[in-house]
């Protein structure tokens, strides 16, 4: 299984930003063909003390990397980048992985 995660650094207006990501991004992605599974999760402590290093993380995971590839080339996919670069290019870290 592969797993896209996205890391967002904290935005100035969280309310604002949350209302974007629940309203119109996460919809654009789930139209992505191939995904599988999709999660977002909040951060909101560092056990080992002071902010976490990131606000929000979303994990989406793919059957293989021939799934993934064939996503990241689709127009969904192409769509889905354009709004994530306008309402969180600056904010956002993303990688890929294997689950093991």
């Amino acid at each position: 299984m592969i797993k896209l995660v996205g890391l967002y650094r904290r935005p100035t207006d969280e309310a604002a930003f949350l209302e974007h990501d629940h309203a119109a991004h996460l919809p654009l992605m789930r139209r992505v063909p191939g995904l599988e599974r999709l999660e977002v999760t909040r951060l909101t402590r560092a056990p080992l003390g002071g902010e976490p290093a990131f606000f929000l993380m979303a994990e989406m995971y793919f059957a293989d990397l021939e799934a993934y590839r064939a996503a990241m080339r689709s127009p969904e996919n192409a769509e889905a980048g354009r709004d994530l670069m306008q309402f969180a290019g600056e904010r956002v870290t993303l990688v890929q992985g294997e689950v093991e």
